[in-house]
C-alpha cells in the first residue's frame, strides 16, 4: 500500500505542473499528454523510496519549466525595451 502522505505530494506536484502547463511555449495539449505519460509510466512504483526520486525529478522538471518561464519573459521585456 502506498504512503498517504507520498500519494498527496505525487498528485500535488502533478497539479502544479500542470498549472504551469498551461503557459507552455508548444501549447497545454502537448505539455499535458507528456506529463500524464510520464507519471503514468511511474504508477508501478511502490518502494518510498523510488516515489520519492520521482518526486525530486518531478520537482527538478518543475524548476526547469519555471526557468524556461523567467527566460521567456526576460527576452520580451528585454526585446520591448532595448535600446535600437
Amino acid at each position: 500500500m502506498i504512503n498517504p502522505a507520498l500519494r498527496r505530494q505525487v498528485i500535488n506536484i502533478y497539479k502544479e505542473l500542470l498549472n504551469l502547463g498551461r503557459e507552455y511555449p508548444l501549447g497545454y495539449e502537448y505539455f499535458q499528454t507528456r506529463l500524464h505519460r510520464a507519471f503514468a509510466s511511474q504508477a508501478g512504483l511502490q518502494n518510498d523510496e523510488e516515489i520519492k526520486k520521482g518526486i525530486e525529478r518531478a520537482e527538478y522538471v518543475k524548476k526547469e519549466v519555471e526557468a524556461l518561464y523567467y527566460v521567456k519573459r526576460y527576452r520580451a521585456l528585454r526585446q520591448r525595451y532595448a535600446e535600437n
